[in-house]
C-alpha cells in the first residue's frame, strides 16, 4: 500500500510540474497601455501549446514567452496546452483626447541673486534641469549654502563659479534671506595612510564641487575667491581609480582616493574587500521567471555561491543580505562603505516592459555609472560570455542607485532575462550558477592583475 501511495505522489508531482501556468500578466483582466505585451509562463514541453490557435514554442524546461499585439479595447487570448485552457483578457485604453503637449518649462532669470540651503542629504546637483539620466555633478550635503540666479520648472539654477551653472531640485533646498557668494580657501593638507591618499581643503564655508575622473583626477571647487573664474582646481596624478569619496567635515572638504591595492598575481583576490548584494528581498520579489521562480530568491542563490567562491580565493566578503530580508537601496550602499569595500557587486535577473520582446532580448548585461567601474564590468562580462555561453548584452552606463556609489568600484550584473525561456532555464540550473560565479570571480582577478 505504501509503495502504491509513493508512486501515486510521484505521478501527481510530475503532472503538477507540467501544469499550464501563466506568470505574466500577473492577473487576468489587466489594463496595459502599450503597442504589445507578452504572455509568459510554463507548460508541458512535450505537448502542443497554442495562443489564439497559433503554435507557441515551449523550451525543454517548460518555459515559454510569446509577444501579443494589442489593439484599443479588449484583447482576449485563449491559451491551450495538454487539455487545459486559460483565457486572459488585456484591455488597451483608447488614446486620450488630442491636446497640445505641455510647453517645456521656460528659464526665468533673476534680476537679483537668491540664496538657498540644501535640506536633504546627498541632494543631486545636476548639469541639466532633468530629474534623470547621466547628469549628476555631485551629491550635496544637508545645510550647504547655494547662490541661485534663476529657475526652470521644478529646478533652481545655482552658480558654479563665474562661467558655469548647475541645477538642483526645488524640493532639495529652502530659500533663505541672505548669503555670501564666494568662499575663502586657506590652503590644503595631504595625508597618507596605508589605503588612501587624503586631501583636506580648508575653507570658511561649504561650497559646491565637482570630481572629474581621469588621468589626472581633478578636484574642482566652485565659488572660491581669488581664483580664475572663481573656481579652484587641483589636478592629482592618478592612472587608475579604485574608489574615492568626498565630504565636508565642518567647513573642511575631505577627498579620499584609494591607493592601487597590492596584488599577489598568484592570489589576486587575497585581502580584497568585496560586498556582494543580492538584489530585492522581503516584500520586493523582483521579476518572476517563466518557471515561476522569484528573482529575489534566484539572486540570493547566486550571491551565496559568489560569496563562497570569492572567499575561497582569499577575498574578504560581506553580503548585504543572506536571507529573505528587505534591505533599502541606501542601506546597501552604506553597508558596503562601512565594510570599506573596494568592489560592490549587485546581482539581478533582468525583465522587460510591455512593448518589448522577451525572445529577442537575452543574455547578460552589466551596468555602471562612474567610469572607474567600467574596466571591471568589461572584464567580468568577457568571462561570463566566454565561460557560460550567455549572449553579450553589453556593458551599459545607467543611473542606478547601487552603481552611483564612488567609494567602491560599483557594478550591477543582470545575469539573464527572467522572462526569456532559455535564459531563465539557465538561471535556475545549479551547474550554470557555478559556472557563472566562477566567471565573475575570474573577471575580477583579471581586472586586478592588470
Amino acid at each position: 500500500m505504501k509503495r502504491f501511495v509513493l508512486i501515486f505522489l510521484i505521478l501527481m508531482s510530475a503532472q503538477c510540474a507540467f501544469a499550464l501556468d501563466i506568470v505574466y500578466p500577473k492577473k487576468n483582466n489587466v489594463v496595459i497601455n502599450a503597442k504589445s505585451s507578452f504572455i509568459v509562463g510554463s507548460a508541458n514541453p512535450k505537448k502542443e501549446l497554442t495562443i489564439n490557435g497559433i503554435k507557441v514554442n515551449v523550451h525543454p524546461s517548460g518555459g515559454f514567452a510569446y509577444v501579443v499585439p494589442l489593439k484599443v479595447g479588449k484583447n482576449s487570448f485563449t491559451i491551450i496546452s495538454d487539455g487545459e485552457k486559460l483565457i486572459y483578457d488585456i484591455t488597451k485604453p483608447a488614446p486620450g483626447a488630442s491636446a497640445n503637449p505641455a510647453a517645456p518649462a521656460a528659464l526665468k532669470e533673476y534680476e537679483d541673486l537668491k540664496y538657498a540651503q540644501v535640506v536633504n542629504e546627498n541632494s543631486p546637483l545636476r548639469s541639466t534641469a532633468v530629474n534623470s539620466g547621466i547628469n549628476r555633478i555631485a551629491h550635496l550635503q544637508k545645510d550647504m549654502p547655494l547662490v541661485l540666479d534663476g529657475e526652470k520648472g521644478s529646478f533652481y539654477r545655482t552658480i558654479l563659479g563665474s562661467m558655469k551653472t548647475g541645477w538642483i531640485a526645488k524640493s532639495d533646498v529652502k530659500l533663505i534671506d541672505s548669503g555670501a557668494s564666494l568662499a575663502e580657501l586657506k590652503g590644503y593638507d595631504t595625508l597618507d595612510t596605508p589605503e588612501f591618499n587624503i586631501y583636506v581643503f580648508h575653507l570658511n564655508k561649504m561650497i559646491p564641487y565637482e570630481l572629474v575622473e581621469g588621468s589626472p583626477f581633478i578636484v574642482r571647487l566652485f565659488n572660491v575667491e581669488n581664483n580664475p573664474e572663481n573656481t579652484y582646481e587641483l589636478k592629482i596624478p592618478q592612472q587608475r581609480l579604485y574608489g574615492y569619496s568626498a565630504r565636508f567635515s565642518g567647513t573642511d572638504f575631505v577627498v579620499k582616493i584609494r591607493k592601487v591595492p597590492p596584488v599577489d598575481k598568484s592570489h589576486p583576490l587575497k585581502g580584497i574587500n568585496i560586498t556582494v548584494d543580492a538584489g530585492h528581498g522581503g516584500n520586493e520579489s523582483g521579476a518572476i521567471g517563466c518557471l515561476g521562480n522569484l528573482e529575489k530568491n534566484t539572486n540570493l542563490e547566486f550571491a551565496r555561491l559568489l560569496a563562497q567562491e570569492l572567499s575561497h580565493r582569499g577575498a574578504n566578503v560581506s553580503m548585504t543580505r543572506n536571507d529573505d530580508s528587505a534591505v533599502g537601496l541606501r542601506e546597501r550602499v552604506e553597508f558596503a562603505n562601512e565594510e570599506d569595500s573596494m568592489i560592490l557587486i549587485s546581482l539581478h535577473g533582468n525583465s522587460l516592459p510591455d512593448g518589448a520582446d522577451p525572445i529577442a532580448n537575452n543574455g547578460t548585461e552589466i551596468y555602471y555609472y562612474y567610469n572607474q567601474a567600467k574596466p571591471l564590468a568589461d572584464s567580468i562580462l568577457k568571462e561570463i560570455v566566454s565561460q557560460t555561453g550567455m549572449n553579450d548584452h553589453k556593458v551599459r552606463q545607467s543611473s542606478l542607485a547601487l552603481v552611483r556609489n564612488t567609494n567602491a568600484l560599483s557594478i550591477l550584473i543582470e545575469l539573464g532575462y527572467m522572462i526569456n525561456p532559455s535564459d531563465n532555464s539557465k538561471l535556475v540550473d545549479k551547474e550554470f550558477q557555478k559556472k557563472a560565479v566562477k566567471a565573475i570571480a575570474d573577471g575580477i582577478e583579471s581586472f586586478l592583475k592588470i
